[in-house]
């Protein structure tokens, strides 16, 4: 079984939480405060390991959380930084967004490395509180959550060659003559129902081909195999077209599988192909031959004759892949997805939000973070939370939306009781 998708949760560690100390040392009656911050929570990390080649890791786990930072000490010490958690993956992999299917890595080069998850803020201790008129400060912060998300991961093989071509057109027999690679082979379409790929090597040089399913008409909205496989095909430097010199038509198929290329994507209708007529020790493969001549003349493309299961013309073919590979730019490998790039929102911006009678809800990025690191039940570390707010303008715009004394107002999710 092949795997080239999957769906994961990642969750970077948790802050740790900053304390209250102070000094209780002989002869230091008033040592101050001594309380440390917390340890930042440890990033979930994506990194490219060029020896794995499907995302069959994710099968039978799928949850993958960074460790938390460590709580702050006194004597001012500061907790330990979390140990981030690095999860392989294969070369070509892209990760999106579960729900929303934003683009937010794509990984091809060995040792890539992409942080999907970033561990959570340590919380202050209550040293970093301290000023000239709060000198004995009893105020912490606890850590911030790390990011938790649901991340889809998709597989584009990267190869050499791409072999595309309608179902039973021979590319399986092709990629088991020219390399290792031994595919399930039989007289039906859709003997492939996964990806192969395999290595050919010829004078001391080697490329990768992959073999791709075959393909049929609406295979751009997801006909047959199309959008499990189409998207293989994007990062192979070179396509090779087989066509079936058994068909009563290849031509009408070859134009048919170029339209369904060019509709899944753009960039898939520009790359460069080579036109392979197969199965030529058939006659009527014979009589074809001629048209697919014209038709790849009229199109400035290369094209060649074989027959897989004689081997006929498979030699000539793969020393001509050679040097097409090499009249190619490197640049042609690939084409790397980028994500969308957005300003980031200002993090005092807040909303407020009436829910019901006397109910309300403030929400920002801020906001967030002050319902989170505050200790409610301390009353310092609560005026002090009020005079953000304040400074904030959340309290006059909860009196302009209309406000009373008694009504219930979230932030974010943490409930307090509004009092004048």
């Amino acid at each position: 079984m092949f795997f080239d998708e999957a769906k994961i949760y990642v969750k970077g560690g948790d802050g740790g939480n900053g304390v209250v100390a102070f000094r209780r040392e002989k002869y230091v009656p008033r040592g101050g405060p001594a309380g440390g911050p917390g340890g930042k929570g440890g990033d979930v990390v994506f990194e490219v390991d060029p020896q794995l080649n499907t995302l069959i890791l994710f099968k039978n786990r799928i949850h993958f959380k960074a460790e938390r930072g460590a709580h702050g000490g006194g004597k001012n010490q500061a907790g330990a930084q979390g140990q981030d958690l690095v999860v392989p993956v294969p070369p070509g992999t892209v990760v999106r967004h579960a729900e929303s299917g934003e683009l937010l890595a794509d990984l091809i080069e060995p040792g890539q490395r992409a942080i999907i998850a970033p561990g959570g803020r340590g919380g202050r201790g209550n040293t970093s509180f301290k000023s000239a008129t709060n000198q004995a400060p009893r105020i912490a912060e606890n850590g911030l959550p790390g990011d938790e998300l649901w991340v889809r991961l998709e597989l584009k093989l990267i190869a050499d060659v791409g072999l595309i071509g309608m179902p039973n057109a021979g590319k399986s027999t092709l990629l088991s003559v020219v390399s290792a690679a031994r595919p399930k082979i039989a007289d039906y379409p859709f003997t492939t129902l996964q990806p192969n790929l395999g290595v050919v090597v010829r004078d001391h040089r080697d490329l990768v081909m992959a073999d791709i399913p075959g393909l049929i008409e609406g295979a751009h909205e997801g006909a047959g195999l199309g959008h499990q496989f189409l998207r293989h095909v994007e990062r192979s430097r070179l396509l090779v077209h087989l066509l079936n010199g058994a068909a009563a038509d290849p031509l009408a198929e070859f134009d048919q599988i170029n339209e369904e290329l060019a509709l899944f994507s753009e960039r898939l209708a520009q790359k460069p192909q080579v036109v392979v007529l197969n199965k030529i020790d058939l006659p009527e493969a014979r009589r074809h031959w001629p048209l697919i001549q014209a038709r790849a003349q009229e199109l400035g493309l290369h094209a060649h004759q074989i027959s897989a299961v004689t081997h006929e013309g498979v030699a000539e073919l793969l020393g001509a892949l050679f040097d097409y590979l090499d009249e190619l730019p490197e640049e042609g490998l690939f084409e790397e997805e980028l994500p969308v790039f957005t300003l980031e929102q200002d993090r005092n911006y807040f909303e407020v939000e009436q829910l019901g009678e006397g109910e309300w809800r403030i929400s920002g990025p801020r906001i967030r973070e002050l319902a989170l690191q505050t200790h409610w039940d301390v009353t310092e570390a609560a005026m002090r939370a009020h005079q953000i707010l304040e400074r904030m303008g959340v309290n006059q715009s909860l009196r302009e939306a209309g406000v009373e004394s008694g009504d219930t107002v979230f932030l974010d999710e943490l409930e307090l009781e509004w009092v004048w």
